[in-house]
């Protein structure tokens, strides 16, 4: 169901501001530092100060509505429940935040490209769609945004350098297309304290022959998911692996968000395999799409890829609770915090703040320390050294050239108001999606640590630079995307083999890549496919597309919590 939230007068009274004038106003700021924000990067002679460039920056645009929006997660509740009325109380900008699916904020986007219908003023989505940004150039250059047209709204305090996803949303020509707003990762999550049981761990190696521990490859992975499923754990039957399955856009982003490269599928490469990516497009030497299905050197029907959905499904079917293939991402997401759930190989970081309160008591000591951890994703048996192990999460502001300037600079305040140095650390405590440095190092953190699971570990490592979102090879992510959760639909639902699915999904992805070659609108950066030739031709060259291992079964590979955590130290 998509859910559509506003920020009313109601929201204002609820958030004590309801007194505020309606115009741009200090005392507001003040009200909103004293009542709100007990945590920040800034002192509070720099917060103030902060706050009275957004007053006085505002100044221009009091009494406008402008409209922003975002997919729905508890972040951005945050930001349109809590933010948005302050900002208004702050600048006279009154603020409508809509959060809906993410499915519909990328439609809406699309059709806003298309007819240059001013839908709304700022999208947050997510930084997979920097190769359409980059090649349609519909969204505005930011860096000479911030030069020019944005010169005046653009705060001084702003510190990208502060940014830790700022390569994500930057192109190859070196410009900034959007503005990070949320990060979250794709981890591996299990149940800390039963793999830690002496009891379990004995029947565990007395049945396997090895070490339970966190699986480094899917041999070890689904060897766990065997063992833990149907046994029952003080008085619960349980289940070893939690996944979801409905044909919705949310099964796509299943497998765009890295999960082939997690098998192996493409090439070795950070942020992005080169030249063929975790979506099996192959670029050449300019960054020009040149094929998805084999016979045109890409990996989408590859045996790696192949591998990586058979697996899936495997798993899916016999490990998984058996309402879990009727699930979509928001309702399959908080399962794991209701108790009955050993692991999850495929767990987004953005679901943290449902394991750590009210309603995630199965998953919790007395205390409310976690019965959790989580760390890397295992991979599969083609994945090699030195390739993308992981997919990172980058909702980003973007503002398209289809917006009147002065909306565009009223939406770049609110942007940049949801994201400052000042807000950042509270809003951070309320999302765990993270999107600065001196949040992540600040000390609220340091003492929170132990509550999150190995969250603030993993985002404070060098490790975190190997989960990254899409890549430049898409050229086009609002048509590309919904084709991968129509086919893999097929192929989770039984309709069709995986190898059947992923052929019509290669030759689909490639029937829009000639669309776009042919109607020239990407000019020098759009696709130029290769002929076809035999598939064998691929199979045989070194790198993706890698021709099938006559043993997918690898020799399984746990390790300790304790050490792996060591080793991001």
């Amino acid at each position: 169901m998509n859910l559509t939230l506003r920020t009313t007068s109601a929201l204002a009274l609820a958030v004590g501001l309801m007194s505020a004038p309606a115009f741009a106003d200090m005392e507001a700021a003040i009200a909103f530092l004293d009542e709100h924000i007990e945590r920040s990067a800034l002192t509070r002679a720099e917060q103030e100060t902060e706050m009275q460039w957004f007053v006085d920056a505002a100044a221009p645009y009091v009494g406008m509505e402008i409209r922003v929006v975002s997919e729905t997660i508890a972040t951005h509740e945050y930001e349109a429940n809590v933010l948005a009325p302050i900002f208004e109380a702050i600048t006279g900008i009154q603020v409508t935040h809509d959060l809906i699916s993410e499915g519909d904020v990328v439609e809406r986007l699309q059709t806003q490209m298309q007819t240059g219908e001013n839908i709304y003023d700022a999208y947050v989505n997510d930084s997979d769609l920097i190769g359409t940004h980059w090649r349609y150039q519909q969204a505005r250059n930011l860096t000479e945004w911030m030069a020019g047209e944005g010169a005046a709204v653009t705060n001084p305090n702003l510190n990208l350098e502060d940014y830790i996803g700022l390569s994500f949303t930057t192109g190859p020509d070196g410009v900034l297309y959007q503005l990070p707003d949320q990060q979250f990762a794709n981890l591996y999550w299990f149940r800390h304290d039963w793999f830690t049981d002496p009891d379990i761990m004995a029947a565990f190696e007395a049945e396997y022959g090895y070490t339970l521990g966190v699986p480094v490859n899917w041999s070890a992975y689904e060897d766990i998911a065997e063992f833990f499923t149907g046994r029952e754990i003080d008085g619960e039957t349980v289940y070893g692996h939690m996944d979801y399955g409905r044909r919705d856009p949310s099964l796509g982003w299943r497998f765009t968000d890295a999960w082939m490269s997690m098998a192996g599928m493409g090439d070795v490469g950070v942020p992005n395999g080169l030249p063929v990516d975790e979506w099996g497009i192959r670029v050449n030497e300019n960054s020009q799409p040149v094929g998805s299905c084999m016979a045109r050197g890409g990996a989408t029907n590859s045996p790696a890829a192949v591998y990586a959905i058979d697996r899936y499904s495997h798993w899916l079917n016999n490990f998984a609770p058996p309402e879990a293939p009727g699930m979509n991402f928001g309702e399959a997401g908080p399962v794991p915090s209701q108790g009955g759930i050993a692991q999850q190989i495929f767990w987004y970081t953005a679901f943290t703040a449902s394991m750590v309160g009210e309603g995630a008591e199965a998953v919790l000591y007395d205390d409310g320390s976690p019965r959790w951890r989580m760390a890397p994703s295992p991979h599969g048996s083609y994945w090699r050294d030195g390739q993308k192990v992981g997919y990172q999460d980058a909702g980003s502001w973007t503002l398209l050239e289809s917006t009147p300037v002065d909306r565009a600079q009223a939406a770049w305040l609110y942007a940049q108001f949801v994201t400052s140095m000042t807000v950042d650390v509270e809003k951070s405590h309320a999302g765990l999606t993270f999107i600065r440095e001196s949040t992540i190092n600040h000390e609220s953190f340091t003492e929170r640590a132990p509550n999150l699971g190995g969250l603030i570990e993993f985002y404070r490592s060098p490790a975190r630079l190997a989960w990254t979102p899409t890549g430049t090879n898409v050229p086009d992510y609002p048509r590309l995307a919904p084709l991968w959760w129509q086919n893999i639909g097929d192929a989770s639902s039984g309709a069709l083999s995986a190898q059947e699915a992923l052929d019509n999904l290669c030759a689909q992805q490639e029937a829009v890549l000639a669309r776009l070659e042919r109607a020239g609108v990407q000019g020098d950066l759009g696709p130029v496919l290769n002929d076809e030739s035999d598939p064998e031709f691929w199979l045989s060259q070194p790198g993706s597309p890698q021709p099938r291992l006559e043993n997918e079964d690898e020799t399984p590979v746990t390790i300790s919590y304790e050490e792996l955590i060591q080793s991001w130290q």
